[in-house]
């Protein structure tokens, strides 16, 4: 298995238990070895009293993003701390892409950078991951 097929291996079988993100609307559109594209359409049950889309919407994408990219290696990951800077505010009926890149990864810890992009290229936010891998793995791979 290449490391492409593992981290699409990975992240079908994180989906699949995935309530959280599947439940806000999120979809996954891309994986590879350290990297997801995950999107969602704002709706109407998204907004805030300003009537734009709530932060902990935005900031549930970008993690998203960040845990899929992060539990790409077949290795059970998790958050260990995030940041997320929100840079525009994002309207009912707008596509937000969050794209996640790792940036660093030595033994058990990982950082990497998400950006979160809305209509009109238009940079909404974005948060930097620090992942700790935890021992474990999603599946058992063949030895070849």
């Amino acid at each position: 298995m290449n490391a492409h097929e593992r981290a699409k291996k990975c992240a079908e079988l994180m989906l699949k238990n995935d309530c959280a993100t599947k439940h806000v609307g999120i979809t996954l559109d891309e994986v590879g070895p350290g990297y997801a594209k995950m999107s969602m359409k704002v709706e109407p049950y998204h907004l805030n009293g300003h009537n734009i889309c709530h932060g902990g919407y935005i900031f549930t994408l970008a993690d998203s993003a960040f845990a899929f990219a992060c539990n790409s290696y077949n290795q059970l990951t998790v958050a260990q701390f995030n940041t997320i800077n929100f840079l525009e505010t994002a309207e009912v009926g707008e596509l937000l892409v969050a794209s996640a890149k790792e940036i660093n990864k030595r033994q058990r810890t990982g950082i990497y950078d998400v950006r979160v992009i809305g209509s009109r290229d238009r940079v909404i936010a974005e948060m930097r991951g620090c992942s700790r891998t935890m021992g474990g793995k999603h599946f058992n791979e063949e030895v070849e």
